[in-house]
């Protein structure tokens, strides 16, 4: 099937579809014209592809995962289920530091609004735009 009909099925970009095929993730044989013929399963390698980015996975490591859909080796599976757990784990502390660096500025904020409210305008230090910023 043409890059149209896979884009169309499975909800991607044909620019999405290319860049797939640039990184080894998807294959595509060419016509004498040159252009591009998926087989029909590469559909549902696209949906799971789709679904990994979803969850947060970059192409490298999803390039690294798609051998288990391929292979019945256990071996290969217990090393995808290793790699998927490792990027939980790399999100999970992600999102602890944004939570944190998200507390930092609501306490800043917070000191900014009692400082506000307390001294006025008095003691502001001019901001570039001509207004005043209480630090």
């Amino acid at each position: 099937m043409r890059i149209g009909e896979v884009a169309r099925l499975t909800g991607a970009s044909a620019r999405s579809l290319r860049y797939y095929e640039e990184q080894g993730l998807i294959h595509s044989a060419r016509s004498g014209g040159g252009q591009r013929h998926y087989a029909a399963t590469e559909v549902a390698r696209v949906r799971l592809i789709r679904r990994l980015f979803d969850a947060g996975l970059g192409s490298k490591v999803i390039a690294q995962l798609l051998p288990c859909v391929d292979s019945d080796d256990a071996d290969v599976h217990e090393e995808a289920f290793e790699t998927m757990v490792r990027e939980r784990d790399r999100l999970t502390a992600d999102i602890t530091q944004l939570v944190e660096t998200r507390d930092s500025l609501n306490a800043l904020i917070e000191a900014n609004t009692r400082h506000r409210l307390g001294a006025g305008r008095r003691g502001s230090v001019p901001a570039g735009d001509g207004r005043h910023c209480e630090a």
